[in-house]
């Protein structure tokens, strides 16, 4: 069914953790990021998985904006962490992990004292492996054509699933 601006359509298998979206432009992407960054809290863990240019920093900036980031937002690949701020003096971590090598490397970036932080979103999750919480909101970005993007969602652990419903809310209304 549509709704508005975005497309809304249930997964195949109806799952209350798991979410899923269109997305027509990378404007509707950032967008969607925006709505989900104005409910990050600290210690909060967002990973975005996806092919290069399925249109993870996209939706990382719309996320730092709603957040309320004073900073620019740019992909982090080559300096692996980039650190916003926020007027409160909140703070959000915005890891890149596609150039890291071993666990080991990933070990010596000490996400517990992000987290203690602020909020933390992850790029290219899976070269962490077990670092990461295993409650977190895993965001899967597929690239459909030249300006289309499937975002899924699925939640890890009841915070996760109350954000997914406040997103379901905000987006699409029910």
């Amino acid at each position: 069914m549509a709704t508005g601006r975005y497309n809304f359509h249930p997964m195949p298998i109806l799952d209350a953790h798991m979410l899923e979206f269109f997305s027509r432009s990378p404007e509707q992407t950032r967008r969607i990021g925006i709505r989900l960054g104005g409910l990050l809290e600290p210690g909060d863990v967002i990973c975005l998985q996806g092919d290069l240019g399925a249109g993870k920093t996209t939706f990382a900036q719309g996320l730092a904006q709603g957040w309320g980031s004073l900073d620019a937002v740019s992909s982090p690949t080559f300096i692996l962490v980039n650190q916003y701020r926020r007027a409160d003096g909140g703070k959000l971590f915005h890891l890149d992990a596609y150039r890291l090598d071993s666990v080991p490397e990933a070990e010596e970036l000490d996400l517990d004292s992000m987290l203690n932080e602020g909020a933390l979103i992850i790029e290219w999750p899976e070269r962490l492996g077990n670092l990461i919480p295993n409650d977190q909101l895993r965001i899967q970005l597929e690239h459909i054509s030249e300006e289309h993007r499937r975002l899924g969602f699925r939640a890890h652990g009841k915070h996760y699933d109350k954000l997914l419903d406040e997103i379901r809310q905000s987006v699409v209304g029910g």
